[in-house]
């Protein structure tokens, strides 16, 4: 199932219809295959996220894994979601700064991502 026509576009395409949000990032070594989707919840104008899962998959993309998509699905369903928010690309490394590498530096198993501003999708120009 690939994403572009996933059910997850479908419903974020319907743009803004209420609180909670579902905000869905996908993360990946590259910018081509993604290993990790996190989904958080927005429960009101406040912004902050009450709720996150996360996905995983080192054999397939996680955006074409039947599984994984069905699973975000439930999630969602299961919170009454009645917002989607996406990434319109893979938003950066699947790795967590302080938790799988130290704060303020580079993750050292994707340099992919190094010197890059993931809200661009571009080099930084500093």
């Amino acid at each position: 199932m690939k994403l572009k026509s996933h059910p997850l576009r479908k419903k974020a395409k319907r743009g803004f219809r209420g609180y909670p949000i579902a905000t869905v990032a996908f993360y990946g070594p590259d910018d081509r295959q993604a290993t990790k989707v996190a989904v958080g919840i927005v429960a009101d104008e406040s912004g902050d996220v009450v709720e996150l899962e996360r996905w995983f998959s080192e054999e397939e993309d996680v955006r074409a894994d039947v599984g994984i998509g069905e699973a975000i699905l439930a999630f969602i369903r299961n919170r009454e979601v009645r917002s989607v928010v996406i990434t319109d690309r893979i938003f950066g490394c699947p790795h967590e700064e302080g938790i799988d590498y130290p704060e303020g530096g580079a993750c050292p198993e994707c340099p992919y991502w190094a010197g890059r501003d993931r809200f661009v999708g571009e080099d930084d120009v500093n």
